[in-house]
């Protein structure tokens, strides 16, 4: 094996247990600040069709639209900065890749460039070096907060601004964009009917599993001290679940086989739901408010599983903390809720990105 194959890159994995009804609890804390996510999935052991109310949520999550070759200085046009200061706004270019392209995201009125060396020099707004670079600084990341009392359109810092994105940079890219208050989506296509763009709502499969062989877990057990299932190794389980991969150890490949963490039972059924798109964190949030109120009425199952994956290429994971890329771009959470209210919560980031809240 090559030296490079052993060489393991360093990985994040933050765990956390706690109680919804806790008043210093953290779920929508964690949830409010993981800003771009493209998918969410449900396990629900023993469940065969897609409870209608958990159906109804998801329903109701925001559309959102694809935008081609969208200049970047419109975010800085006053009509839309009517819009971004007034909702819940959230923009992040499309097919750009992280390590290689230019990359814009706008979320919590705050407009997030990350730029290449020469992108950046030619720019001429103020950054700073990406934590993320090798020996000399090949990326930046510049940050503009659109509430600043500075930035209010006739301002010197203003045109400032807005010169480097129109004329000095002229960045264009096709862009996702999305906005959670309803009552401003006509205003938003008015906008918007000047470039190329389609109206898209998030994408729903439901896929149904047989005898399926789960952990038997705990609340009390999250780092799987009295049990040999570790975070790690739940959350292990649960990829290769959603990847439909057989956990039960049939001898036919020894090329590709894998086992359940014990100690583990059967379940008759299981329910898996994802939902893709761009997801803003107050649809998950209603989400996970809604699988809480789950086990209200009797359950067989004693847990439930949501797992929100952030984009791959967001050039930020919680909150403003960078995200970095190095091979899988590693950017998720997940849920485990109990029935008595009790939470686990994973947070797992890449090499290169810092540590979740």
């Amino acid at each position: 094996m090559s030296p490079a194959l052993k060489k393991c890159p360093r990985r994040l994995l933050v765990c956390e247990k706690s109680n919804f009804l806790k008043e210093a609890s953290r779920h929508e804390a964690h949830v409010s600040k993981h800003s771009f996510n493209y998918k969410v999935s449900l396990l629900i052991p023993e469940c065969g069709v897609l409870p209608s109310d958990i159906a109804k949520v998801i329903s109701k999550f925001s559309s959102y639209y694809l935008v081609r070759d969208l200049p970047v200085y419109r975010f800085l046009e006053e009509d839309m900065l009517e819009i971004i200061k007034k909702g819940s706004f959230y923009a992040l270019s499309y097919k750009t890749r992280l390590d290689e392209d230019n990359i814009v995201a706008l979320m919590s009125r705050k407009l997030i460039l990350s730029l290449d060396k020469d992108t950046y020099e030619q720019l001429g707004l103020e950054g700073k070096p990406s934590l993320y670079n090798h020996r000399k600084p090949m990326r930046y990341v510049v940050t503009v907060d659109l509430t600043d009392k500075s930035l209010v359109p006739g301002t010197k810092r203003y045109q400032q601004v807005l010169r480097s994105l129109k004329e000095r940079v002229p960045l264009r890219c096709d862009t996702l964009l999305t906005d959670c208050r309803s009552d401003q989506d006509g205003h938003l296509k008015a906008l918007l009917s000047q470039y190329t763009y389609e109206k898209c709502r998030p994408t729903l499969s439901t896929h149904s599993l047989g005898e399926l062989l789960c952990p038997s877990l705990h609340s009390s057990d999250l780092q799987g001290k009295s049990l040999s299932c570790t975070p790690e190794l739940f959350l292990e389980w649960l990829g290769a679940v959603n990847l439909n991969i057989s956990c039960k150890n049939s001898a036919t490949s020894f090329l590709s086989t894998y086992t359940c963490p014990e100690p583990c039972s059967s379940v008759s059924q299981a329910l898996i739901c994802t939902v893709t798109g761009l997801l803003p964190p107050e649809d998950v949030s209603a989400l996970l408010q809604e699988l809480r109120k789950y086990f209200d009425a009797p359950k067989f199952t004693f847990w439930v599983s949501l797992t929100v994956h952030g984009f791959v290429d967001s050039p930020v994971s919680w909150g403003t903390t960078e995200h970095g890329f190095l091979k899988g771009g590693e950017n998720f959470y997940n849920f485990v809720c109990f029935k008595n209210q009790d939470y686990w919560l994973h947070m797992a980031a890449g090499a290169h990105d810092g540590c979740p809240p």
